[in-house]
């Protein structure tokens, strides 16, 4: 046992010299030597086998899938600019809180989020970001990374946060290898550390050379740090790697003389970046900062500006809008921008076309504005070969064939006719928008592309979508997982309840809180399509214009026709929310939800507190009973103190939810 003990030390302490430090203090084959009397003590002697023996790096475990993780300090997203005046811009918000701030500027590490745990100075546990929220244990597999110590330098408790990332080099051999064995190649470095890092085979991840860079504790006031740049320097003894490149900088000027030397710098790293991190030092100016429901608010990331790669504009085809607008798209030759295969791009209208002096057969340089939609920034004129095609504005609707009035005021063209059926693209949106059957993944351009495209005519054709499944692959955004993931979500709404149905189908002046109390009040939809005026009109709240809407929409044979559709494929018309019993502390009381949570979405207190009798509102007004705060309340917040009115707090809230 104490020669184990030894050779753990030995071993760990070179893997943190030559992989943390880059500074080896054995040979190779000392290091080989230690290695193998390890293994062979473990294997005689496995009851002193330790959580944090080097051998573990090796992998080996087989899971059948990721366990799901809570995250006990939300791992945040960060807002993002773009260029010189919008960080001027952010320091001046810093400062407009009578903070006078120095600042850390760091790499951008292009890779993957991990949050690391560890007890008495052991590792016991790795995850994702996930959603911020909860994540995946991915603790095999951080494991294999030699730069993730097993046991830190301090027998300390703590939570630390980071970025596993592949190296360029690692990249350039491990593509040398598929291409040998005709694998599909890795798109770039994040792509492979993300896909690495997600092998439910631990061997796979300990195979592919990661490695990663740690930056941040969540909580340092409980470690007496008082400042960002002293984290950095407590995770470094700790034995963390730490980027080198970081810097602790006294005002803009220097944020900007930064950037711009790693701009230069870029390409000569030996990892990927793509921007630079700017985070307000001081952490008692952090915690007074404060965060929005999205973003911390004392840091911000510099994006360096898009990549830009050539390819062919193949075609313009037209596709038609919710508003009737019809819009030029570039069909492209499929080409891989920052990381994604690009293969259409909005022109947006005839002017922006014009303008850009595109023909169909150019040369185009595309980018990712912002790094996330796709963009044709120019032709290359001096590409051309004399063979390509002018653009000819469309005339006429490419959905219903009617001619197009052309709007001066707002630039474009539209198709006017009322009875156009792309007009009812703003109807499938309502359809699966979160108010209504909440289907995830469907957007408003993915469902405008997919009726485009001729996949959606009827809302019954979207519970059809998994039957197109290969179609749907080759679009552009589109992968094996996005797909299967919106089937599933397209197939969990199936399970919704009847409040939804009525709200997504879209009767006119019946709304998420109408189509409450419709469901509540008639149990099954069959019920409703077969009420009468005077049951109607008896229900407060539905007057006669409502009661008369809701009546006309079921008497429409196409509609039931749909309705009886949507049965046979499985989507629940009932009622089926679950009851529970009155609470008399919200039943019947008006109550007024602001701010965010930490642990729960304004939708959700808003079910809670409607499942218990109560009524919520989004307006305050004298007649509100209750308004329930969270952080970053704002204007409702000031109305309840002005009206003087009960207010709930986080303290309130846990009350009522916990009982």
């Amino acid at each position: 046992m104490d020669r184990i003990d030894e050779l753990v030390r030995i071993i760990n302490e070179a893997d943190y010299n030559y992989h943390t430090l880059d500074n080896p203090t054995i040979s190779d084959q000392e290091y080989d030597k230690y290695l193998r009397e390890l293994i062979t003590l473990e294997e005689k002697y496995p009851e002193y086998v330790r959580d944090d023996s080097p051998t573990k790096r090796v992998g080996g475990k087989v899971l059948d899938a990721f366990e799901k993780v809570t995250h006990k300090i939300p791992m945040m997203s960060i807002s993002n600019v773009f260029n010189e005046e919008e960080i001027r811009n952010f320091d001046k918000k810093i400062k407009k809180d009578s903070i006078s701030p120095e600042y850390v500027c760091e790499l951008k590490i292009d890779g993957l989020s991990v949050c690391l745990n560890y007890e008495n100075g052991k590792l016991v546990s790795a995850s994702t970001r996930g959603d911020g929220i909860i994540g995946e244990d991915i603790t095999n597999n951080v494991k294999t990374i030699k730069t993730v110590p097993l046991s830190l330098k301090k027998p300390v408790s703590i939570e630390v946060r980071g970025e596993i990332y592949m190296p360029k080099k690692v990249l350039k051999e491990l593509n040398l290898r598929r291409e040998a064995d005709k694998l599909p190649l890795f798109q770039n470095c994040r792509n492979a550390a993300a896909g690495s890092v997600r092998q439910l085979d631990s061997k796979v991840a300990a195979s592919r050379g990661l490695d990663s860079f740690i930056y941040h504790i969540p909580n340092p006031l409980d470690y007496g740090i008082l400042t960002h740049y002293e984290a950095l320097k407590f995770l470094k003894e700790l034995g963390f790697k730490t980027n080198e490149e970081s810097r602790l900088v006294k005002n803009v000027d220097e944020i900007i003389e930064f950037i711009e030397t790693q701009t230069d710098k870029r390409k000569s790293l030996s990892y990927d970046i793509d921007g630079v991190v700017i985070k307000v030092n001081n952490v008692k100016d952090q915690v007074e900062l404060g965060t929005t429901s999205k973003y911390p608010k004392w840091v911000t990331a510099y994006k360096f500006p898009a990549q830009e790669v050539l390819t062919r504009l193949n075609d313009i085809i037209f596709t038609v809008g919710r508003t009737g607008q019809v819009t030029p798209n570039a069909v492209l030759e499929p080409v891989i921008v920052a990381g994604s295969t690009i293969s259409r791009a909005t022109l947006h209208n005839e002017d922006y076309v014009i303008m850009k002096d595109l023909k169909i057969g150019d040369i185009v340089s595309i980018r990712k504005a912002g790094d996330v939609i796709p963009e044709v920034v120019e032709a290359k004129v001096d590409r051309r070969t004399g063979e390509e095609k002018e653009f000819v504005m469309a005339t006429k609707c490419p959905i219903c064939n009617s001619i197009l009035h052309k709007d001066n005021v707002i630039v474009g063209s539209y198709c006017i006719n009322p009875k156009c059926p792309a007009r009812n693209i703003e109807s499938f949106c309502h359809f699966v928008s979160r108010g209504a059957m909440n289907i995830d993944g469907l957007g408003d351009r993915i469902i405008e592309d997919f009726y485009n495209y001729g996949f959606i005519r009827r809302f019954s054709d979207i519970y059809k979508l998994k039957d197109k499944r290969e179609e749907l692959i080759l679009l552009e955004g589109f992968g094996n997982k996005s797909v299967d993931n919106l089937i599933e979500n397209i197939e969990n709404s199936k399970s919704n309840g009847l409040e939804r149905f009525i709200n997504a189908i879209g009767i006119s002046g019946v709304g998420a809180k109408t189509a409450k109390v419709l469901a509540k009040k008639f149990i099954n939809l069959y019920s409703l399509m077969d009420a009468d005026y005077d049951s109607l009109v008896a229900i407060p709240d539905i007057g006669d214009i409502l009661a008369s809407n809701i009546i006309n929409y079921f008497k429409d044979t196409e509609k039931r026709n749909e309705i009886e559709e949507l049965v046979s494929l499985g989507v629940n018309i009932c009622y089926n929310n679950t009851t529970v019993s009155s609470d008399d502390r919200v039943n019947g009381k008006k109550i007024v939800i602001t701010g965010s949570f930490p642990d729960i979405t304004r939708d959700e207190i808003k079910k809670f507190v409607e499942d218990r009798g109560g009524i919520t509102s989004n307006s305050v007004s004298s007649k509100t009973d209750i308004v329930i705060v969270g952080a970053d309340p704002g204007k409702k917040y000031d109305d309840a103190l002005r009206l003087n009115l009960t207010i709930w707090g986080e303290k309130e809230l846990k009350e009522l939810l916990n009982e």
